[in-house]
C-alpha cells in the first residue's frame, strides 16, 4: 500500500464535499475490486471516502411495481432479505450465487454495479429488471448506464445512492461459473414483464447487453424449446483462458434455457 487521506463521511453531504475537495478520490462502497488493485498499484488514488456509515444509501423500499434498494446493501442482505425474496426471487437468488460468504457479507450491490465488471451478475439484473439507477444527481435508465468494460455513465464525483428494479411476472437467472471466482464465464437473466420479454448477458462480452434474438423468440413462446435452432454471434465476445467466444455463444443458450425452465417451474 501507499499513502493516502481515508474519509469515513456519515451522510451523503458530507461524501459530497469531501468528494469535491480531492485531487484524485475514490469511493469505497465494499472495496471487493478497489482495495486489491491498490495493493497491486493498480489504483493510486489520493483519497478513499467510504461510504459504509452513510444511512441514506441502505434499505430496501418498495413503491408500487418497484423494489428501490440502496446502494450501500450487501449482497447477503439481499440474497437474504424477504422483501427481494417475495417479490424479485430471482434477484436474491442472484445475490446468493455471488462469491462465497466473505464477499457476500462485504460486497454492496452499488459497488458492483459502478464497477461495470464485465463478469458480474448484477448488470444481467440491472437489464433484465428494467432498472433505473438512481445517483445523487440524476436517474439513469439501465439502456444508458453500462458503457464499456469497467465504464458507465457515471460522472466525476458522482454517486450511486440506490437501484430501483421492476417487478416482473416471472423471471430466473442462470449462470456458467467461474470454479475459482465464481464470477460469471456466461450469465443470463430471463424476466417476462407485463409488455414485453427481456433477456440479458453478462460475462460473454466486454459489457452486460441484452439479447433482442432471444427476446422476440421468447415472447412468442415463453418455454425453452422456442430457443431452438437459434445462433449467437461471438464476433464481439471475449475469448481468454476460461473460455473461448464460441463456446460463450454456446453457453449463452444453455443458460438462457436453464433460467426460463426455471423461471417456469
Amino acid at each position: 500500500m501507499y499513502e493516502f487521506n481515508y474519509h469515513r463521511p456519515a451522510s451523503l453531504k458530507e461524501a459530497r464535499t469531501i468528494l469535491a475537495g480531492a485531487s484524485d478520490a475514490r469511493i469505497v462502497a465494499g472495496g471487493m475490486t478497489l482495495l486489491p488493485a491498490m495493493k497491486f498499484r493498480l489504483a493510486r488514488p489520493s483519497d478513499l471516502v467510504d461510504l459504509a456509515h452513510v444511512g441514506e444509501l441502505r434499505g430496501i423500499r418498495e413503491k408500487g411495481d418497484q423494489l428501490e434498494i440502496g446502494a450501500m446493501m450487501r449482497h447477503a442482505e439481499i440474497a437474504g432479505g424477504e422483501l427481494v425474496r417475495s417479490r424479485i426471487a430471482a434477484l436474491a437468488d442472484l445475490a446468493q450465487g455471488i462469491g462465497d460468504p466473505q464477499v457476500r457479507n462485504r460486497g454492496t450491490l452499488g459497488g458492483s454495479v459502478a464497477n461495470s465488471d464485465p463478469a458480474a451478475d448484477y448488470p444481467a439484473a440491472v437489464l433484465a429488471l428494467d432498472a433505473v439507477i438512481r445517483t445523487d444527481r440524476r436517474d439513469i435508465p439501465a439502456a444508458d448506464f453500462f458503457t464499456g468494460m469497467f465504464e458507465t455513465a457515471l460522472a466525476p464525483a458522482e454517486i450511486l445512492t440506490s437501484v430501483v428494479f421492476r417487478q416482473p411476472k416471472r423471471a430466473a437467472y442462470a449462470k456458467f461459473p467461474n470454479p475459482a471466482s465464481r464470477y460469471a464465464v456466461v450469465g443470463v437473466m430471463v424476466a417476462e414483464h407485463a409488455d414485453a420479454v427481456r433477456v440479458a448477458v453478462t460475462g460473454a462480452g466486454p459489457r452486460a447487453f441484452r439479447a433482442p434474438q432471444l427476446e422476440q423468440a421468447l415472447s412468442r413462446n415463453f418455454s425453452p424449446a422456442s430457443l431452438d435452432g437459434l445462433h449467437i454471434d461471438a464476433d464481439d465476445f471475449n475469448s481468454d483462458m476460461h473460455a473461448t467466444a464460441e463456446y460463450r455463444a454456446h453457453l449463452v443458450l444453455v443458460m438462457a434455457r436453464r433460467a426460463v425452465a426455471a423461471a417456469s417451474a
